[in-house]
């Protein structure tokens, strides 16, 4: 059923959707406000960064060190900037990164912005909460809005990101990792496995068309 869904919708429903992203839109959830670009990745037609910001919404938040990486549009960094934490959002998509430091400014938050492939070009430090909704398709980015959706054909994605995770955690920070039964969840598992890692599930989430997974990458 879930597989004639997915036709149903890549027939219908997609379309009409890479046509109304083709353009620049405002994006509003609760009490925040967002310039969506086209080529960033839009929190409001895609269940896995509502999903990841819901789990938030129920950690404390306020004076902890948070780092989203990948940040997009932003949203979850100008939530827990909202909830005062001090933020380090970044991506590796410059367009993305001046999207960021409008919807900063939009916002009236104070964040951090850089841009960065991962940790490449962040201070190394610890921090208390790191977020990341993922690229998990296997493919080569071909642009900058790719790095959204493609991990790599090899998962160099994940590669990278369990490789320097260790310089940026302490042994009691959260990092909280969104993914879908649509990517090799096998494969990101022997990865972090490979860098002392492993994957703990603490919610899941299921809609018609995927289920969605939050992981919390521990020691």
């Amino acid at each position: 059923m879930r597989r004639l869904l997915k036709y149903i919708v890549g027939r219908t429903y997609k379309p009409l959707l890479v046509k109304y992203l083709s353009g620049t839109r405002t994006y509003r959830h609760k009490n925040i406000c967002l310039e969506v670009r086209p080529e960033v990745f839009h929190p409001g037609f895609f269940f896995s960064t509502k999903f990841l910001l819901k789990y938030l919404s129920r950690l404390s938040l306020a004076n902890k060190s948070f780092l989203e990486l990948g940040a997009g549009s932003g949203l979850l960094s100008v939530y827990a900037a909202q909830k005062g934490a001090r933020v380090v959002a970044t991506d590796i998509n410059p367009i993305a990164v001046a999207g960021l430091k409008k919807n900063k400014r939009m916002n009236d938050v104070e964040l951090d912005i850089i841009e960065s492939n991962l940790f490449e070009k962040i201070p190394q430090q610890s921090f208390d909460v790191i977020a990341v909704n993922p690229p998990y398709y296997k493919k080569n980015p071909a642009s900058a809005k790719d790095y959204a959706w493609y991990c790599g054909e090899n998962g160099e994605f994940f590669q990278t990101f369990f490789a320097g995770l260790s310089n940026y955690v302490h042994p009691t920070s959260q990092v909280l990792m969104v993914v879908c039964d649509g990517c090799d969840r096998k494969m990101i598992k022997q990865m972090a496995s490979k860098n002392s890692f492993h994957l703990h599930c603490v919610a899941t989430q299921k809609n018609l068309l995927e289920k969605n997974f939050i992981y919390s990458v521990r020691k």
